[in-house]
Parts: C-alpha cells; sequence; structure tokens
C-alpha cells in the first residue's frame, strides 16, 4: 500500500507542470524561455524573419498581438512609442500574432502597420507554436528577456488599457531594470485583453 501510495504520488509530481506562473500556467519568471525561428514578419515595408537566436540586442521584448483586437488597438501609440523609445539601447521589441482570423494573418499585418510608424518587427506564427509554448492567453501580453534569454518579466504593459489612467508602467520598469543587471520589482502581472484562441 505504501510502494503504491508513493508511486502515485511520484506520478502527480512528474505529471504536475515543472515551471508555472502565477497567472501563466505554463513558463515562470526564471526559466529560459522556449527558442523560436522562422517567424515569417515585417518590419516596415520589408519583409524579415524573426529568429530568437539572431537577435543580437541584450533584452528581447516579446508581445503577443492581434489586428481584430480592440484592447490592442488602445495599446498600439504606446507599443510604438515603446519600441521607439528603447531602439539602439540595447533593446529588441517583436510582436507575434498567433489567430487564425484573416485580418490577423501576415498581409493584414503589413496593412495594419502601413501609416503607424512602427519600428518593430510584427510576425505571424500560423502553427501557433510559440503562442502554446510561452502560454500565451491575451493580447497585448509582454514576457521580457534578459541576455541569456531567461524570462525576468511577463504579463501587462501596463495597468490601464486608458493611457489616462496608467499610473504603473510594469514592461518599462521590468526592462529598466534588467538593463541595469537587477531583478525586475514586479515580475508578473495577470495580461488583460482580448483572449487568443490556440488550437490543441
Amino acid at each position: 500500500m505504501r510502494t503504491t501510495i508513493l508511486s502515485l504520488t511520484a506520478l502527480a509530481l512528474v505529471a504536475a507542470p515543472v515551471f508555472a506562473g502565477k497567472f501563466n500556467t505554463v513558463v515562470s519568471v526564471g526559466q529560459k524561455a522556449p527558442d523560436f525561428s522562422g517567424i515569417p514578419a515585417v518590419q516596415g515595408d520589408k519583409d524579415t524573419t524573426i529568429n530568437l537566436k539572431d537577435i543580437k540586442e541584450d533584452v528581447v521584448v516579446l508581445c503577443f498581438s492581434a489586428n481584430h483586437c480592440p484592447v490592442v488597438h488602445q495599446y498600439e501609440d504606446r507599443m510604438v512609442d515603446f519600441a521607439k523609445k528603447y531602439e539602439g539601447k540595447g533593446v529588441k521589441f517583436v510582436a507575434v500574432c498567433v489567430e487564425h482570423r484573416d485580418e490577423d494573418r501576415l498581409p493584414a499585418i503589413k496593412e495594419y502597420l502601413k501609416g503607424k510608424g512602427a519600428s518593430y518587427t510584427y510576425g505571424y506564427d500560423d502553427s501557433q507554436k510559440i503562442g502554446r509554448e510561452y502560454g500565451a492567453t491575451n493580447t497585448p501580453q509582454f514576457f521580457v528577456l534578459d541576455k541569456s534569454r531567461t524570462i525576468r518579466y511577463m504579463g501587462a504593459m501596463d495597468n490601464n488599457a486608458n493611457e489616462g489612467k496608467v499610473t504603473k508602467h510594469y514592461l518599462a520598469d521590468a526592462v529598466d531594470a534588467v538593463l541595469k543587471g537587477e531583478s525586475p520589482e514586479v515580475q508578473e502581472t495577470q495580461p488583460k485583453g482580448c483572449g487568443i484562441n490556440l488550437n490543441k
């Protein structure tokens, strides 16, 4: 009987996720970030590909986004401004969409970015692999990766979709801390926005 109980306990521990954040059931702060590569993308008016290993900057900000999402629309100017603010300062901002709506696919992304003055790279992963491996649940949702590509922050950009009511800048504070070689004071927040539909 004792052996059976121990065996069941061992199985439960194996079945439980090794990494899980408070609001993310797949990955946790302090975990090595899942690798991603070959994601077709656009930067400005140029086609490109997103490969994590090819990013030279010390800090990577990965944003899960979606054209159709009204909450993303509330954040889009902040995202553009954020990418420009940290451009040339050792920070690479990349956005990825994993939704299967026509309005979220790469041709629509190219149209979406026109006239927005966005300098960041925006890709589309039809396989949704990156979304599943990062436990993405909402758009917009952000991850900060340090030089060793360890997750240092994940969650929301700030504490209010209404820009005029923002009092906490979680993403910027996390990036600033990581650039200084420090741990962010706030390492995880609950992402809020449009739910991501991941086909299992």
